[in-house]
């Protein structure tokens, strides 16, 4: 690793890949952030639901941050670092977190540490495609009863539902979804209705 400094504006000139303009210059910590020396990319990767997925080669091979510049540490390290010793094995998470898989990887392999598996889900959109989240300001669920919107949830992610689950409890509903889970069944994009979203992921 490496001190950078960088700064996004000067990334972002550039075509907003980092170019090891930093990596031999032996600056100090001063106003710095810490690149990794990426000496062994990962150029793909094998997600469960969506099959091999090839990285932006350009992004793969980034030097990038593990430790910022105003003291904190990277999501990219802080995430691999928690994951591995909590003993987590599987990642399910969001398709819109991809992209730093690699880079995470990457991190995995260099501490010598198992690479978890990785499952990456549709996304809930609204109508201008972006993402349904407190970020986006997207509406806050119904108040209520929350049974319609777990069935809605399951039935995006392409599960089966009990035919009479309006007679079930939160809990049955959850156990039910739990026991019955199929990863094949989760499709890769989606098109929701509109209790999500009406733009595909």
């Amino acid at each position: 690793s490496y001190y950078c400094t960088c700064t996004r504006a000067r990334i972002q000139s550039i075509g907003g890949i980092y170019d090891g303009h930093c990596r031999d210059l032996h600056h100090g910590p001063d106003n710095a952030a810490v690149r990794i020396r990426q000496q062994h990319p990962v150029t793909q990767f094998t997600d469960l639901l969506r099959g091999i997925i090839h990285a932006d080669e350009k992004l793969a091979r980034e030097d990038f941050i593990i430790h910022r510049r105003d003291g904190l540490f990277a999501y990219n390290l802080a995430v691999v670092v928690d994951d591995h010793f909590q003993g987590v094995s599987e990642i399910v998470r969001g398709a819109d977190l991809i992209e730093p898989t690699v880079r995470q990887i990457s991190l995995y392999q260099l501490f010598g540490w198992k690479v978890p598996d990785y499952i990456h889900l549709p996304l809930a959109l609204n109508p201008q495609g972006a993402k349904l989240s407190k970020q986006n300001h997207a509406p806050a669920l119904p108040k209520g009863d929350p049974r319609p919107v777990l069935i809605a949830a399951l039935h995006f992610l392409g599960q089966q539902v009990e035919t009479h689950w309006q007679d079930f409890s939160v809990e049955q509903i959850l156990q039910s979804a739990v026991k019955n889970w199929t990863l094949t069944a989760v499709p890769e994009s989606a098109i929701v209705n509109s209790t999500f979203s009406n733009a595909s992921c």
